[in-house]
């Protein structure tokens, strides 16, 4: 354990901790957008930013990705750190304008109504934030979206804007997603993952035949986890009137 002042408060850090976690641990309110407990720390949106003194040295850095070590005092609200969230979250909105999360934030952080880019018929939700892209690669274990082109080009996107066929349905990336720029949409012929238009079959449940879950997920599970017998055939409303059956006998 090490010990580290936050806004006057000597707290505990656990080994391998980040300013921005123990400060949640406690309480302590650090706005982010591209921070998830599930994924390493990326840094993406500047949000997160922190005074830290160390010493001498004072410096303005992101908490999601500095460590919390001995001794240093970190201060989470100075006219310093104002001013660069500020000017990242209007950046952000510059990009997603229509984006209703932005806006609360930007009123939070008291920025002036008149300041804030005028709604108008933009559709875009995507802050390249890149949850979805390390959640694919790093939890499932697979490359089906990527970053792709640079500077205002910059986008998620699947390998040659094709139908990915590396992706398998699990619809994590929806899960992360901050903004609501993903959709996972079931139909009647299968899963839709937009905006990459994926499609994938879903199985259809053995017992009432209603479809619920992508073949491919169902065999990324069977393939990495040991699994009760005749598991994927059925659908999760039916495996639990399955499972009451035989308890009641």
């Amino acid at each position: 354990m090490v010990k580290v002042n936050i806004n006057g408060k000597d707290l505990l850090a656990e080994k391998g901790e980040t300013i921005l976690q123990l400060a949640r641990r406690h309480g302590i309110d650090i706005p982010s957008l591209c921070h998830h407990p599930a994924l390493a720390p990326f840094g993406a949106c500047r949000l997160c930013v922190v005074e830290i003194r160390k010493g001498e040295q004072i410096k303005i850095d992101a908490s999601c990705t500095y460590p919390a070590e001995e001794g240093i005092a970190v201060l989470t609200d100075t006219p310093a750190v104002r001013q660069v969230r500020k000017f990242v979250l209007e950046s952000l909105l510059l990009r997603c304008p229509d984006l209703e999360l932005l806006r609360k934030l930007g009123m939070e952080m008291n920025l002036a109504e008149s300041s804030l880019p005028v709604k108008g018929d933009e559709t875009e939700k995507c802050i390249l934030c890149g949850l979805c892209v390390r959640v694919c690669r790093e939890v499932i274990g697979k490359n089906a979206i990527s970053f792709v082109y640079r500077g205002a080009e910059r986008k998620v996107a699947t390998p040659f804007f094709f139908h990915s066929e590396d992706c398998i349905g699990c619809t994590a990336c929806e899960f992360v997603c901050p903004t609501g720029a993903i959709k996972a949409e079931k139909h009647k012929a299968g899963l839709n993952l937009s905006p990459w238009n994926t499609e994938l079959v879903l199985a259809e449940c053995s017992i009432c035949g209603s479809s619920f879950a992508p073949l491919k997920t169902i065999e990324h599970l069977k393939e990495n986890f040991e699994l009760p017998e005749g598991w994927e055939n059925t659908c999760p409303d039916c495996r639990k009137k399955e499972m009451v059956k035989a308890l009641a006998q």
